[in-house]
């Protein structure tokens, strides 16, 4: 009796085949093959997080592009404010240290530094 030949459609992108039926039925699994269950892992203890340094602010004068003030805490940098005619005359940035670099403020964060001088004053 010769072999029956059957299309096999479930290839990968390659198109259909023509291959033997006994390679196209699916084999039953071996009887002796073992089952791992992976036992449950103790809980782990949950990390504190670490607290969040102070903020480190530098203030740029725009006209001249003197640091007025680098690694500048709060109270400092609303010092230096104090001393600056307009909001617009300065370019404000703070410390990100997961990035390590400066970020510059937004115009809605420079405004509150802003207010903060003026209840200084």
């Amino acid at each position: 009796m010769g072999k029956v030949w059957v299309l096999d459609t479930e290839t990968k992108g390659t198109g259909a085949t023509v291959v033997p039926l006994e390679k196209v039925l699916k084999q039953p699994a071996p009887a002796d093959e073992r089952v791992f269950v992976p036992r449950e892992s103790d809980p782990r203890p949950e990390r504190e997080p670490e607290p969040k340094p102070p903020r480190a602010f530098k203030v740029v004068d725009l006209m001249t592009r003197e640091v007025l003030a680098q690694g500048a805490s709060t109270r400092e940098t609303v010092d230096v404010l104090s001393g600056v005619r307009s909001i617009v005359d300065v370019s404000i940035f703070v410390w990100q240290p997961q990035r390590e670099q400066w970020r510059a403020l937004s115009l809605r964060e420079e405004r509150v530094l802003w207010e903060l001088r003026g209840g200084a004053a």
